[in-house]
Order: structure tokens, then sequence, then C-alpha cells
């Protein structure tokens, strides 16, 4: 069936034709022997093995390496809720990404079911083919009970990378640009726009890096949250016992009055007016794609250091910096599940990456950059054998 949107000729289309990804044997298949060992009778006697003790599979079986990237299609890039299928182009470039930078083998799973138990109960019963899951462009807020039921259930690592592979880098991007501008975490004020899944995550991890919680402001659609507002429920009500000491309300730009920090992750737009009410020497972080939350040349008339999501300007916050070595350290050290820790431990290796060649137009390291999986995976196993995650 076509489509009048689909043009075979546009470079796009060429290059997904077929898809991105396909599956290779690991094993020569030339033989009468060759099939003996690889499929029967010679299969049978691991099949035994890991009958008779389960942890045997993490040696004779792809699951050690190999990550579920599990989505419903309910909140894919800037698209929303388009759907499992019309998602799978996504899941596959997640997959190829793991490959490529990392080695780890990713399958994609889009599920035809926007149903929290549903996706809870299929992803259960497929964990035994997998080391890890990674849970993608699952709507909030569904997606907190979604993980947090899964990361209960199972002994494999689950990771929503929405939320914390965004959480991560930022972390990363902001303990550099603090050091670049001889600022420390601790003292920074920091405003969020968005408290949606990313919204969220950051928050918690800035606070776990060392951002003091009192001194960071969370907005949504209606205002700053804080205890002054009512009908507040689960994460949000977790944001406004944990911030907003001060009691601010209003709009992000109250939120914004001398505030050294923005942290745009809402795709809603800023007024050039609020960005100029921030404190001198500021941090900016736009990171709605397409459209930035504040337009970078526009952002960087007011304050020091500019992010977005974007690659087409500096210091792209890209979760690709992240959930490649967040995956492959967690495997290579079998871990049951991602900690705090190991969070912590992805961004200080992936600032580490470019600590001693700071600019204020670098303060990550580039997507490309082959230091960084290397990196975050050896401090993500090391963290998760000091937190004791590891079986």
């Amino acid at each position: 069936m076509s489509s009048s949107i689909v043009d075979p000729a546009d470079p796009v289309f060429r290059l997904h034709r077929g898809g991105k990804m396909a599956v290779a044997s690991t094993v020569p298949l030339t033989s009468r022997e060759d099939l003996s060992l690889a499929y029967t009778p010679g299969v049978a006697r691991v099949c035994e093995a890991i009958a008779a003790d389960p942890g045997v599979a993490d040696d004779y079986t792809w699951a050690a390496h190999t990550v579920a990237v599990v989505t419903d299609g309910s909140a894919v890039l800037g698209l929303g809720n388009i759907g499992p299928r019309a998602a799978l182009p996504v899941m596959e470039g997640k997959a190829v990404l793991f490959k490529q930078f990392a080695g780890v083998d990713a399958v994609p799973v889009c599920l035809d079911t926007q149903d929290v138990d549903e996706i809870v109960a299929v992803v259960r019963a497929l964990a035994p083919s997998f080391g890890g899951i990674n849970l993608e462009d699952i709507s909030a807020p569904r997606c907190f009970e979604v993980e947090r039921r899964l990361d209960e259930a199972l002994d494999i690592p689950v990771f929503h990378d929405d939320q914390h592979g965004t959480a991560i880098v930022v972390l990363a991007a902001l303990r550099n640009a603090a050091t670049l501008l001889n600022r420390k975490l601790g003292d920074l004020r920091v405003a969020v726009s968005g408290a949606g899944a990313a919204g969220v995550a950051v928050t918690k991890m800035l606070v776990a890096g060392g951002v003091d919680p009192d001194q960071v402001v969370v907005c949504d659609s209606k205002g700053i949250i804080g205890r002054h507002r009512a009908g507040l429920t689960g994460t949000k009500a977790e944001l406004a016992a944990m911030t907003n000491a001060d009691g601010r309300e209003g709009d992000i730009a109250e939120a914004l009055r001398g505030a050294d920090v923005l942290i745009g992750v809402s795709g809603g737009q800023i007024p050039e007016q609020a960005v100029a009410g921030m404190a001198a020497g500021g941090i900016v972080f736009a990171l709605a794609n397409p459209t930035p939350e504040v337009h970078p040349e526009v952002a960087a008339r007011h304050v020091a250091v500019v992010a977005t999501g974007r690659s087409d300007y500096p210091n792209q916050i890209n979760n690709v910096l992240a959930f490649p070595g967040v995956f492959r350290g967690a495997l290579d050290a079998r871990a049951t599940r991602i900690t705090d820790g190991m969070k912590v431990a992805a961004a200080d290796a992936i600032a580490g990456v470019v600590a001693e060649s700071l600019t204020t137009e670098a303060i990550v390291p580039s997507p490309l950059d082959p230091r960084v999986a290397p990196a975050v995976a050896e401090a993500v196993a090391e963290a998760a054998r000091r937190d004791g995650v590891t079986r």
C-alpha cells in the first residue's frame, strides 16, 4: 500500500526502506555437524543445563547482551500518540544506536495496547528473553507506573529513557556548565519548565547529583508547582513536597526571577522577558524538539551558557550519550536494576569526557564521541557493584 506522504526519492525514505536492522547468526551453519551443535540434538544439552540452573542462560544465550526496546506508541518524539506501528522506525533507530555505540543487541517491541496492566503483563512475560528492558515513548503519567511495577517485578534492569536518559545528560551538562562558570551545584537556583516524564526525572536527578531541592522550582502548564496548589496527585504532589521551599506562586516568569538555571522540557514557549529576569551569568537548557522553549540565539542575549536538544546548535543534550553505556555497564555487571547511584555515575562519566576542554559551546561531548559509551559503561558497572545490585 502506498501513501501520498511517502517520497521514494527522499533520502530519508530510501534509508528506511526495508527497515534499519536485521538478525544475524553468530555461528557457522555450513555442515551437518554445525547443525547438530547449534540445533538438535546439541541444543537440548544447553536447555537442560538452564533448566537445572537458570543463571546459566547468562552465558549460553543472547539474553546477557540483549535488551527489549518497548513502546506503546503514545508519546513518540514530538509526534505524540501515533501508535505502535508508526513508532517502529524510532524503535529500530534506538536499537541501531545501542549496537553502534555500545555493542548491545536490541529488539524493538511495539505493543498494541496502552493499558498499564496489559503493558506490564506482556513485558513480564517477554522478560526471560532479555537482559534488560528499555521503555521508550510511553506517555506520562502512565510511564511512571509501568516502570515502577516492572522494576519491582523483574530481576533485570528496567530503564525509561525519556525520563532517565534525559536526566543523566542534563546533570552531566549542568555539572560542566557550573564548573566552567566557577559555580557549585548546591548554590544554583533552578527553574524546571515541564512536569512530565522528563521534568520529573530531571528534577530528581539534579537533586541526587547535588542540587539543593529547596532551590528548585518546577512549573507545569498551570504555573509553579507547590504546596499552595490544591488537587495535586502522584508525581506532582511529590514534586510539591520536595521543591519550592520559598512557596513561590505564579507563572514561569516568576519561577525564573533571579534563577541561575532554566531547564526546559515542556515544549511550551517561554517569553524573552522571562529569561531576561534570570540572574546574571545564567544557564539555559531549552530541550524541546524541534522548537526549543527559548530560541538559543535569544537565550544567549541574557545568559552565559545555552544548550538545546538539537544537533544544529552547540551543546546538544542527546540521550545517546547515556543509554547505550548505561545498559552496557548494567549488562556487564549483571545488574538486577538501575540505581540512582548508577545514574549519577553515568552523568559524572559523561561530564568527565570533556572536563579538560570545556568551553561555553562544549559542555558535553559530541553524540558521536567514541569515548563516551565505554566511559559510561565502566562507571555504571562499578556503581552497580558498589550498590550491591549484581547477580
